[in-house]
C-alpha cells in the first residue's frame, strides 16, 4: 500500500515521547511521506505541554525537509458527555484536532453511556479524527459510532501502537477488526495511525496492515494513501 501521510505522532513536548519536531520531520522525509501530523497530548496527560504551547504553533514552519506539517493536538475525551479538555479558543489555533480516550483522565460508564459520549465527540465540529477507539480502554457499541463517523465526516483511527504485544491491550485486535468490518459494510473511510512517540515509528503500520487484509478492506478507503483524499474528506485547509 502506498502511504503518503501519518498524522498521529508525538514529540518531546508531550512529556513521554522521545524526538523533536525536526527529527520527526526528517524521519518522515526519509520514509517518503508527503504529510506529517504532530499532535501533542492536551493538558490532562501528566507532563504534557500547557495551552500556551498550542497558541504559539504559528512559530513552526509548515514545511520541513519537503514534508508538509500539520500541527495539532490529541485532545482528551473526559467523560460520558463527550466533554473535551481543550477550549474552543485554543482549538482554533490547531491545524488538526484528534480526540481520544485515555484511562488516566476518563470517567467512563456503561457501554451505552460511553457510546453516547463518543458520538458527542464525533459530532463536535472541531474534531477531525478519533484516536484508538478500539484499544479497549472503554466499552462501546461500535455500529452507532461508525454510523456517526460517516454522518459527521470524522475519521476513526486504526491505531498501530495499540496492537503492539507490549501494550497488553487484549481487546484491541478484535475491536479493530469489528470497526473495519463495519466501516466496510457502511462504506466509511478510515485512517491508520502510528501513534509514534519516537521518530523511528512514523508511518509504522506493521500490526494494522494484516487486519486490513483479513477483512478485505478496500485500499481506496484508507485515507493515508492520498494527501488530497485526506484533506478533502476532512475539509482541511491551512489558509489562516
Amino acid at each position: 500500500m502506498k502511504i503518503e501521510l501519518d498524522v498521529h505522532t508525538h514529540t518531546l513536548a508531550s512529556g513521554h515521547a522521545f524526538s523533536t519536531i525536526q527529527e520527526m520531520a526528517q524521519a518522515a522525509a526519509d520514509k517518503g511521506l508527503k504529510l506529517l501530523g504532530i499532535t501533542e497530548h492536551s493538558q490532562s496527560i501528566p507532563g504534557t505541554c500547557n495551552p500556551i504551547y498550542f497558541r504559539n504553533l504559528h512559530a513552526v514552519p509548515r514545511n520541513m525537509y519537503g514534508v508538509e506539517l500539520l500541527m495539532g493536538a490529541e485532545i482528551n475525551i473526559l467523560n460520558i458527555r463527550g466533554e473535551l479538555d481543550m477550549d474552543e479558543k485554543t482549538m482554533k489555533y490547531l491545524d488538526l484536532r484528534i480526540a481520544g480516550i485515555h484511562s488516566i483522565c476518563y470517567e467512563g460508564g456503561t457501554a451505552d453511556e460511553n457510546t453516547q459520549g463518543m458520538i458527542q465527540a464525533i459530532s463536535n465540529p472541531y474534531i477531525h479524527i478519533i484516536s484508538h477507539p478500539a484499544d479497549g480502554t472503554a466499552l462501546f457499541h461500535f455500529e452507532p459510532i461508525v454510523k456517526a463517523a460517516k454522518e459527521y465526516h470524522t475519521l476513526l483511527e486504526i491505531n498501530n501502537s495499540s496492537l503492539k504485544p507490549c501494550r497488553h491491550k487484549l481487546e484491541a485486535k478484535d475491536n479493530s477488526l469489528e470497526i473495519l468490518r463495519l466501516c466496510r459494510k457502511y462504506e466509511v473511510p478510515v485512517i491508520l495511525g502510528s501513534d509514534a512517540h519516537i521518530s523511528f515509528d512514523i508511518a509504522k503500520y506493521n500490526h494494522v496492515l494484516p487486519l486490513l487484509d483479513e477483512v478485505g478492506f478496500p485500499q481506496e478507503w484508507v485515507v493515508n494513501t492520498s494527501v488530497e483524499k485526506f484533506k478533502q474528506y476532512l475539509n482541511i485547509s491551512q489558509d489562516k
